[in-house]
């Protein structure tokens, strides 16, 4: 993910502010990740549990549609 992060960050093509939105998995949560971003000046915004998990259910249900067409 820092890779993933580094990269997007150098190769920005615009003038417009930035938001980094994810879950909470460990991964965008670690002090490494978090520093990146602040370095950037890219502000995190992180959904809570519910928002995950309703997310994470419309995918399941979307998907399911799609494989039965």
């Amino acid at each position: 993910m820092v890779k993933a992060l580094d990269m997007t960050v150098a190769n920005r093509q615009y003038q417009c502010s930035d938001i980094h939105h994810s879950d909470r998995g460990l991964q965008y949560c670690s002090q490494v990740y978090q520093t990146m971003l602040n370095e950037s000046g890219i502000p995190p915004s992180m959904t809570d549990g519910y928002q995950n998990a309703l997310a994470e259910r419309i995918n399941g249900i979307l998907k399911q549609d799609h494989s039965t067409q």
